[in-house]
This record gives structure tokens, sequence and C-alpha cells, in this order.
């Protein structure tokens, strides 16, 4: 058998196969690779953007959740006061979480990470509704992950706080996890709050994304998301605790609720869970991708750039000018 037919047997194993190999002559080298090398890879193939926006929200979490409690528990638990840390701590934190969250998503899925975003990108862009629904699912269940993950980690010290293993209260420690308004807040001022972080956010996502904007160089919008939401959470963070995520507010909620918490995490100020924290964003995030494809972006890929009536007919004419006959002679030559 010659050479040649020796590497084109081996070139139909590694296709088969899936894996590396590279075969070696004294005048050539041929190396293979297949996408799909054992059953594990179709199915990674099939789940890797919802896993991608699993881990990133889970990743969010830990970060920002851990951190409330850090804050939070350590003020009644014996820990020095120079370990404590402060509200920047909890502002800081839930921006690393953040950045780390799309950093580890963003290649794969886009880095949504927030239902807001995935149901704003959908509405307003290209994003297809058939994966709006698994993005969705992976977030929460990212949340919920990682809310139970921190719960663990911090179970003894919120024994210490809560005085007991059977004792926990809403909004209490339960607050560590998930949002709570403050008491002066009225219904209309907490769905305000939550909107208008959304609005904001949803500003500075497009404006991140759009390449006739001057973006974040290749690889650092990550850092532009730390910035954008630590500067959220030290301007708008007092009064509702800056969801402006439902997955980061619903997903931990669930885990309160399972670990103990009980049915007063939904019952809380007449389902507050779902006004507030979920709708409010939501809502927030329509609005605020509509002003800036309104008024800014050009791209052709937003709802608000789809050419009306008059743009078609004039495209259609313009297409049919085309359409003539070329000048005499050019008919005949032979292309």
């Amino acid at each position: 058998m010659s050479k040649e037919t020796d590497i084109e047997q081996i070139e139909r194993t590694n296709t088969t196969t899936g894996s590396f190999n590279e075969v070696s002559s004294t005048d050539m080298a041929v190396v293979h690779y297949t996408k799909f090398p054992n059953r594990w890879a179709y199915v990674r193939e099939a789940i890797k953007e919802p896993a991608a926006e699993f881990f990133g929200v889970m990743i969010l979490i830990i970060f920002g959740a851990g951190v409330d409690c850090q804050v939070t528990l350590s003020a009644n638990t014996g820990v020095a006061a120079s370990q404590k840390g402060d509200y920047l701590s909890i502002a800081f934190g839930w921006a690393a979480g953040t950045a780390l969250g799309v950093w580890v998503s963003g290649g794969i899925s886009g880095g949504h990470i927030n239902p807001a975003v995935t149901i704003a990108f959908a509405t307003f862009r290209d994003f297809p509704w058939r994966k709006v629904p698994k993005y969705i699912a992976a977030q929460v269940l990212g949340g919920l992950v990682g809310g139970l993950i921190v719960y663990a980690d911090y179970i003894r010290a919120i024994d210490i706080v809560e005085g007991g293993r059977g004792n926990r209260t809403v909004p209490g420690t339960a607050s560590l996890f998930s949002t709570y308004a403050a008491g002066y807040m009225t219904n209309v001022n907490c769905f305000f709050d939550e909107f208008i972080g959304t609005a904001v956010l949803l500003i500075i996502v497009c404006a991140f994304t759009d390449q006739r904007n001057g973006p974040p160089p290749a690889g650092l919008v990550p850092l532009a998301l730390f910035i954008a939401i630590l500067g959220i959470g030290v301007a708008l963070g007092l009064q509702t605790g800056y969801a402006i995520n439902p997955a980061r507010d619903f997903g931990p909620r669930l885990a309160t609720a399972m670990v103990g918490y009980g049915k007063e995490v939904f019952n809380f100020r007449h389902q507050y869970w779902l006004w507030c924290p979920i709708l409010g964003p939501i809502l927030g995030g329509l609005t605020g991708i509509f002003l800036y494809d309104s008024f800014i972006f050009t791209g052709n890929e937003s709802l608000i750039n789809r050419p009306d009536a008059r743009a078609r007919a004039a495209h259609e004419r313009a297409r049919n000018q085309e359409r003539q006959k070329p000048p005499a002679g050019v008919a005949e030559l032979d292309v």
C-alpha cells in the first residue's frame, strides 16, 4: 500500500473517531480534528448556550449574595471590624460577579445572564425567540444553585444571627439573597426604582455592543460592565437593592423558600417579588433598548430600523430598473 493510501485510510479513521492525530512522512504531515469526538460532545453542543447562561448567573450570585452575607453577617458573629466591609464592598462584589459572569458566558451565549436583557434583545434585535425560554430557564436555575451554594457556605453564620437553625426571618436574613424594599418606599417608588435602573443598564449595554459608537476593545466588555454595575449600585442601590435582573432575584428567592424561609418570601408586600424585581426590570429593559434604538442605533438588526412601506417600494423600483436590458450589443457577448 502506498504512502498516499495509508494517509487516506488514517484520515477516514480519524474523522470517525474524532481524535487529533499526526501522520508524518518524508514530505508531508496531516492533522485531523473532529468536532464531535464522542457522544458527550453532541450533548454539549446542544446545551452549551444555556449552560453558559447557567454558569454566568451562578457566578454572579456566588459573588453577589456572598458579599451580602460577608458584610451583613460579620457584624453579629464576632468578626474583626477590619474584615466586615461596608456598602461599597457590596457594590464591588455585585459588579465583580456581573463582570465575571459575563466573561464566562459571553463568548458562548452572548453573556446575557439577565432575562430582561434576553427579552429586550429578542423584542428589538434579532435574537431568536426560540432561544428565550431555555435562556431564561437556565438563568433562573443558575440563580437558584448559586443561592443554595452561598447559603450552604454561610449557614453557621446565619444560625448565629437568627438565633438557631429553626429560625429564619423575612426580610431578615432572606434579604441577603433576594431584594426587599426599604419600609418607607411605596409600591410605585419600588417599581420605578427597578424600572429606571434597568433602563439605564440596557442603554449602556446597547452602547457597549454598538460597533458604530466606540465600543470597548475586544474582550473588555466585562470590565465595562463592572464599571456600569458599580455605578448603578452606588447611585441606585439603597432603596430596593437594585435587582435589575429577574433571575438574580427570583432564583435565590426560590432557594430561600426551599431552605426554610417558606412562602413568606413570596407573600412579602403583596407579591412584591413579581411586580418589582421581575416586571420592573423587564419593562425597564424594553424601554432602555427602545430609547437607544430610536435615537442612536442605526443597525438594520433593530426593529426600529426595519424598512417601512415607502422604503420597500423604492427598493423594489430600483431592482426593477436593474433588470432592464443592457445596452445594445452587450447581450450578445459570450460571457
